[in-house]
């Protein structure tokens, strides 16, 4: 089936006095419009890369044709779409590459118009065929993609839209699908992006290093904004601000305060309230900028006022050699399990946890995972090896379970050792 929306630069001069009309508007194509955008790009060989890497995976699990979706989800923060692509989504659930074994990749996108060409030029370096969904019709357009490319026959893999929770796309589409390629065989994949995102070349880990000094700003903004009678809102606004002005996104930003003469917090407020500062309060938060889709994250204490004796105390015997030990582990070659023993420090030292210790990010938190309990992790990872980013966060609590601190940076295993993307120190501030 042809492609409705293909027109070329010849017909734009034709259809340019008719864009009141809707089937002309959303179909149109090589316009004008944009074509003076400047967009942070990965080099078109860091791209041939991942496509190379991907048709690896793809002769390996026996796949003709590979479906990436990616959306606005945490947990997948644009997932294989992004990575295949440039572009980031915000508008619909997800949007999908069509990634072939052989054949060029199709991004098709839910808006049609001056939506679409903005992202025609935004994804230029990876992709240049970007469909319109067509008014939603994702399935139907895949369909029509992977028949022209001759797989309406083959094995057609699905990847996940959220790999933490096992979401695939959504049933209308996978129907369309099913009902357009009767004689197509549909497999569900799992855990194949972050597969191949375990390990970032350097182009990516820039990107890490990138959203790292984000994270710095963003400690640095609230210890500014941190007075009294400011709420914790106003630290979400002035952290929020400090990353989308260095040219990132924001990932998530977990903002709390409780008094240190009667703390009643153990872990950072997910959703920031309007509760106001006071002297003598201590905040607590996790962070998470990113950049160009690949975060970084970040949190320790922030104190308004001097410490509390309990607090300071806590901070200097607990907290920080806790936090020293954990990270001393992370070197190329040495096992996760070192890093869970290493976490033993907290009930040595007569408190308690956070069940987690550490994640891994690829674009977004994932695998692996140490917990004082366990570890978590896939056969490529049960080691920490270079290139690898990880975020160690322990959060001792006092023995009575009222009182936290989350401490956590973000590190790139190197080849020597590991590196630090942030520059705050690793002190108990006080504001």
């Amino acid at each position: 089936m042809a492609n409705s929306d293909q027109y070329t630069s010849t017909h734009w001069e034709k259809i340019s006095g008719s864009l009141d009309q809707g089937q002309v508007f959303n179909t149109m194509r090589d316009t004008p419009y944009y074509r003076d955008a400047v967009y942070p790009q990965f080099s078109r060989g860091e791209y041939l890369r991942r496509f190379a890497a991907l048709k690896a995976k793809m002769q390996e699990q026996d796949l003709d044709v590979v479906i990436c979706p990616g959306g606005p989800s945490h947990w997948s923060f644009g997932g294989g779409m992004l990575w295949l692509s440039g572009h980031w989504e915000w508008h619909s659930l997800a949007a999908y590459v069509v990634f072939p074994r052989d054949g060029e990749p199709t991004l098709i996108y839910g808006m049609g118009g001056t939506h679409i060409e903005a992202v025609r030029r935004e994804v230029s370096v990876a992709i240049s065929d970007v469909r319109s969904s067509r008014g939603g019709l994702y399935g139907v357009v895949m369909s029509e993609r992977i028949a022209e490319l001759g797989y309406d026959k083959g094995r057609i893999g699905l990847l996940e839209i959220d790999s933490r929770h096992k979401d695939y796309m959504p049933v209308n589409q996978y129907a369309a699908l099913k009902e357009a390629l009767p004689e197509a065989e549909i497999v569900f994949t799992q855990g194949l992006m972050h597969a191949l995102l375990s390990i970032h070349s350097e182009e990516e880990l820039d990107c890490v290093r990138h959203a790292g000094t984000l994270c710095t700003n963003a400690m640095q903004a609230i210890a500014e904004r941190a007075k009294p009678g400011a709420t914790e809102a106003d630290l979400r606004a002035a952290a929020g601000s400090a990353i989308l002005e260095g040219g990132g996104d924001i990932d998530f930003l977990i903002i709390g305060s409780t008094p240190m003469a009667a703390p009643a917090m153990v872990f950072g407020n997910p959703r920031p309230s309007q509760r106001e500062l006071s002297s003598g309060d201590m905040i607590i938060m996790e962070l998470a900028a990113g950049y160009r889709g690949y975060s970084a994250q970040i949190g320790q204490p922030i104190c308004l006022g001097a410490p509390s004796d309990p607090v300071q105390q806590f901070w200097d015997e607990i907290a920080k050699p806790g936090y020293l030990k954990i990270i001393d582990t992370i070197s190329p070659g040495r096992p996760l399990a070192d890093m869970r023993q290493a976490a033993g420090i907290f009930r040595e030292k007569g408190v308690q946890s956070r069940p987690i210790v550490m994640h891994g990010i690829d674009f977004v938190s994932d695998g692996p995972h140490v917990f004082v309990e366990r570890t978590a992790s896939k056969p490529f990872e049960e080691t920490f090896k270079p290139g690898m980013v990880l975020m160690p966060e322990p959060n001792p609590i006092s023995a009575d379970g009222r009182m936290g601190m989350f401490v956590g940076h973000t590190f790139i295993v190197t080849e020597d050792g590991k590196e630090c993307v942030d520059d705050w120190p690793l002190e108990l501030t006080v504001v």
